[in-house]
């Protein structure tokens, strides 16, 4: 089992920057891919961002390209994501996940093993 705790979240302004950050917790001497999602009221869990195992390879959703930036310390287990120029479209709760399949970079949420609780962000116009 892995835990996955997200932090960072919070109330900021259009423009603004937050910066996320996901502490895993459990059976973290084992590799994995890991990524962002976010959900909205409403609507669907969508993929967000993604890195693997080493921190490379990080694929992102095209409404962040140039926006946020995903990153990890595996000597700290933990993930993070740098979000700059956020809009109010960005508002949603944020999860972190941890997928077992070291082998491929994941954006369907179905793929990913463990979740944390998520951590709510919202971008005020």
């Amino acid at each position: 089992q892995v835990q996955l705790v997200e932090s960072g979240g919070g109330l900021v302004q259009t423009g603004g920057s937050l910066r996320l950050s996901c502490a895993a917790s459990g059976r973290t001497g084992m590799p994995y891919t890991m990524g962002w999602f976010r959900q909205a009221p409403g609507k669907e869990r969508q993929f967000v961002a993604a890195i693997n195992w080493r921190g490379g390879n990080p694929e992102y959703a095209d409404f962040v390209k140039g926006r946020f930036a995903i990153s990890r310390d595996n000597a700290k287990n933990t993930l993070f994501l740098q979000m700059n120029i956020l809009k109010p479209d960005d508002t949603a709760v944020y999860y972190c996940a941890a997928d077992g399949n070291i082998f491929s970079v994941s954006r369907i949420a179905s793929t990913y093993d463990y979740w944390g609780q998520g951590t709510q962000v919202t971008v005020s116009s």
